[in-house]
């Protein structure tokens, strides 16, 4: 048969102190002396006593569970996204409830299934949310659902940067554009992400304001409805005469210059490659690929502890969008004189 579970009032016999002095041993809320202290833990350890975590949070209005809404495909950014909140909230004593939402090229029909996500968080209830959105729009369905439940927006484009923190993809555009004029070259295509992503949307203006910086003329490759190696192999037939090419992520340019090779063009040989997002591979590609570094591990870090202390109450100072790093490796070099 199995033993009761011993409570709180067990261990207090057994320490020979009242329920609430092993209240406040648990809690830190009042004074207990050394000596009390150690009877208690004397007596928690021989019980096997773990505090009721449910109960502790029913009293305190906690539930020591952040909601995190996340739209879109799972990518490399996303995901390590996720991964940087999840240590966060390990690290803080917090769970996570994970709901993530496909939006396909054309983002509509999403916000029913947002709206649901959301609902269902904030009936469990949890202590806050973050929302990590793609597309433009999610402040609305947020604002409905969500009530005075706090939130934090991860997106390159909130509408209200309080509340919000994300990555600075406008400049990883600027540092990979100016790197490869800074080589020599004025012949620059850029083979852009998907046109209805923020992230997409704020490279290419990146790029095209370091080439009008420059006095260059912008040579855009759209039509790219994801962000995977198969839209840069696409693209690798459209790079004309350019002589470098800034992908908008890392996994075009993978598909890129796999495209290139069966044109028999070799990075940097014939066009430098630069991207973004520096993934665990570029520098395992063929050539070790230059890109611009988003730390999206520290994003999702960054973003838990702002939503901490909107749930603690504490204000805090309008978030930056975190800076890029340029890694420059061998897939780009000053252009080839013929």
């Amino acid at each position: 048969m199995r033993r009761p579970r011993p409570s709180m009032a067990d261990v207090g016999r057994a320490s020979n102190v009242s329920a609430q002095t092993v209240s406040r041993y648990f809690t830190g809320r009042g004074y207990v002396s050394a000596e009390t202290r150690a009877r208690i833990a004397s007596a928690v350890a021989e019980l096997g006593y773990r505090p009721n975590a449910s109960a502790r949070s029913f009293r305190m209005q906690r539930s020591s569970i952040v909601g995190v809404l996340a739209l879109g495909s799972l990518n490399f950014g996303s995901t390590d996204t996720l991964t940087g909140l999840g240590r966060s909230a390990r690290a803080g004593g917090y769970t996570l409830a994970i709901a993530q939402v496909e939006v396909g090229y054309d983002p509509s029909g999403w916000e029913g299934e947002a709206r649901r996500a959301l609902e269902h968080f904030v009936s469990i209830p949890v202590d806050g949310v973050i929302v990590s959105s793609p597309i433009a729009g999610v402040e609305d369905v947020v604002a409905e659902v969500a009530g005075s439940t706090p939130v934090v927006l991860v997106s390159e484009r909130p509408r209200d940067a309080a509340g919000s923190v994300g990555a600075h993809s406008f400049l990883a555009g600027v540092q990979a554009t100016r790197h490869l004029i800074e080589l020599g070259h004025r012949r620059i295509a850029h083979v852009a992400g998907p046109s209805t992503r923020n992230e997409s949307v704020e490279r290419e203006q990146g790029y095209r304001q370091a080439m009008a910086d420059a006095g260059l003329e912008p040579a855009v490759i759209a039509g790219a409805h994801d962000w995977n190696a198969r839209s840069g192999y696409a693209a690798a037939g459209e790079v004309g005469d350019a002589t470098a090419v800034f992908a908008a992520n890392d996994e075009m340019a993978l598909g890129l210059m796999s495209g290139m090779a069966e044109r028999g063009m070799a990075a940097p040989r014939d066009v430098s490659v630069v991207g973004v997002d520096d993934m665990p591979s570029a520098a395992y590609f063929s050539p070790p690929l230059t890109t611009v570094r988003l730390d999206f591990r520290a994003l999702g870090a960054r973003a838990f502890d702002l939503l901490i202390d909107r749930i603690e109450g504490r204000s805090a100072s309008t978030e930056q969008p975190l800076e890029p790093t340029l890694v420059v490796r061998t897939s780009t070099a000053p252009p080839r004189r013929d």
